[in-house]
């Protein structure tokens, strides 16, 4: 099994932890008074209204320390938005920066490297520093992270007469299980389709992306990861969300029209207002031929370089980066904190999520180096056709895409 570079958390659920942590209010992100009366824009990409709400709960209590106003938009589509705005020379003041952006955005100079100022600068798990770091600066906050687990309808599970001996461990058993939940109404499986869902089954079958620094996404391992997944599809017990009228996993999932989904803890967020009825529970992924995986997933908050607002969306930041404000995150949708402290409270605190934290031992970022998004944008087109084509015809075209991006990010 490779070596997680998440298991720093490892003991969290055995630390002791005291929080301390309070906003930074009045007193400025570089010890100053935070100017009073400005208006910020903040784009996130959210998971739904419990996101939503909880975030610009957040910025206005911020804002009533402060004397601003933080306006809160959720992007029908971050990315496409978040490039209009740098475009058209008017980004938000503050933004979430996807993991599989950041690198580019910060390699083209889009964003303020700020995160070294900040008075929390040394709390964030080492490994989310290093992820949102570039060219040996550490650039933006990480506002916490999630690891993917396999939630199932307890309604389902029980119609199906399958007990807590019958939750899969292995793919044989999710196979099993899979196949008996598939009822003429609900399909015993459902995830995204795309890399950050279908490249769990290819670490797991043992493939990589990155080896050193050869591509090897095209190997027999990650071939064997899609046939896996080709073969749930044959069976018909896995379709897609597209497949079953549904914007997301978590919707098709709370709709009832998927018995079990691939999720991050955001998903408890999202049932507990849109689908409060829904009587599920979240386990750990099964493991595959090589082993036990999962992705861990973060954003950091981007600020646009040269912002005239710096000091007060520092400040902004420290505020939604404390302990306390990420465990209320926790609390709304689900995510794990980003900094050590809050991190190990969060294992203590929420012993229904363990599976999630679980997973952070075995968990390993998604490939992200600068020029990758796009080859897997591509990628992501590609699994379209992940029902009938070849796995190699599908891992093909994303061996050279990134070849060629990789080649032109290492000069």
């Amino acid at each position: 099994m490779r070596t997680s570079q998440w298991s720093a958390l490892g003991l969290a659920g055995a630390l002791a932890v005291t929080l301390t942590a309070c906003s930074a209010g009045s007193e400025g992100g570089e010890g100053g008074a935070v100017e009073e009366g400005l208006e910020l824009t903040m784009l996130i990409g959210s998971s739904g209204e419990a996101e939503t709400t909880a975030v610009q709960a957040a910025a206005d209590a911020w804002g009533e320390e402060t004397g601003n106003t933080v306006e809160v938009i959720a992007a029908n589509d971050l990315v496409q938005q978040l490039g209009q705005g740098f475009s058209g020379n008017n980004p938000p003041d503050i933004f979430y920066m996807p993991w599989d952006q950041f690198q580019t955005y910060a390699a083209q100079g889009f964003i303020e490297p700020y995160a070294s100022e900040l008075e929390n600068a040394g709390d964030f798990l080492p490994a989310l520093a290093e992820q949102f770091s570039y060219d040996g600066d550490f650039y933006c906050a990480p506002k916490d992270f999630s690891t993917l687990g396999l939630q199932i309808n307890l309604d389902a599970w029980e119609a199906a007469g399958l007990t807590d001996a019958d939750i899969p461990t292995d793919w044989d058993q999710l196979a099993s299980v899979a196949q008996s939940l598939t009822t003429g109404d609900q399909v015993g499986l459902s995830m995204g389709r795309e890399y950050a869902r279908v490249g769990v089954f290819m670490n797991q079958a043992g493939g990589e992306i990155v080896d050193g620094d050869e591509i090897t996404a095209n190997s027999e391992e990650n071939q064997a990861g899609l046939e896996y997944l080709q073969g749930l599809i044959d069976a018909g017990s896995l379709k897609f969300p597209q497949e079953l009228e549904a914007g997301w996993g978590g919707e098709a999932f709370g709709l009832g029209k998927a018995a079990m989904v691939i999720e991050g803890p955001w998903i408890n967020g999202a049932m507990a207002n849109d689908f409060p009825d829904r009587r599920f529970i979240s386990v750990e992924l099964p493991a595959g031929p090589a082993g036990p995986s999962t992705y861990a997933f973060s954003n950091c908050w981007g600020m646009p370089v040269g912002s005239e607002t710096k000091d007060a969306t520092m400040d902004l930041i420290e505020f939604l980066t404390s302990d306390e404000q990420q465990l209320a995150f926790s609390e709304a949708f689900g995510v794990i904190p980003s900094t050590e402290s809050g991190a190990a409270a969060y294992a203590e605190q929420f012993p229904d999520n363990s599976a999630f934290v679980a997973g952070v031992e075995y968990a390993e970022s998604p490939v992200a180096f600068q020029g990758a998004a796009a080859a897997f944008a591509d990628f992501n087109t590609q699994l379209e056709s992940i029902g009938s084509a070849e796995p190699a015809s599908i891992l093909d075209p994303l061996q050279a895409n990134l070849e060629a991006a990789y080649a032109e990010a290492n000069g």
